[in-house]
């Protein structure tokens, strides 16, 4: 197998966010694998996603990504005592609301993360293939 190219999106734009939303549909997330880093204004999860932008649909790629500029999160429906929970993402929307943006992650069964920010400023990159 030749060398792999691990990909790095960088979104600044709802229309880029969109992109990101699309690679990241159905991935699963482990409530343990997202941080929120108040000092430095990131918002990062890592994620297992479908490497949907190959030929090879199936196979399972781990991702992080990063939101910066984030000046609040907010979530509904998480329990966050729960470390091992694994969320399923389903999208992720972006909003403009006084000047500012309100970035929505949308997970299976109503459950959701907001994340409010001064600027769009998001990156997918990719860490290593998962051989199922």
């Amino acid at each position: 197998m030749a060398g792999q190219y691990l990909k790095k999106i960088i979104a600044k734009s709802p229309d880029d966010l969109q992109f990101i939303s699309a690679c990241c549909h159905q991935a699963k997330v482990k409530i343990s694998d997202i941080k929120y880093l108040p000092k430095n204004k990131i918002f990062i999860i890592s994620l297992e996603r479908y490497n949907r932008e190959t030929e090879e649909k199936k196979s399972k790629i781990n991702s992080i990504i990063k939101f910066e500029f984030i000046e609040s999160t907010k979530s509904k429906k998480i329990d966050q005592n729960n470390p091992d929970l694994i969320l399923e993402l389903l999208a992720i929307d972006i909003f403009k609301k006084n000047f500012k943006y309100e970035i929505v992650l949308l997970f299976s069964n109503n459950k959701i993360i907001n994340l409010n920010a001064e600027v769009i400023e998001i990156t997918l990159e990719d860490q290593i293939k998962i051989n199922d």
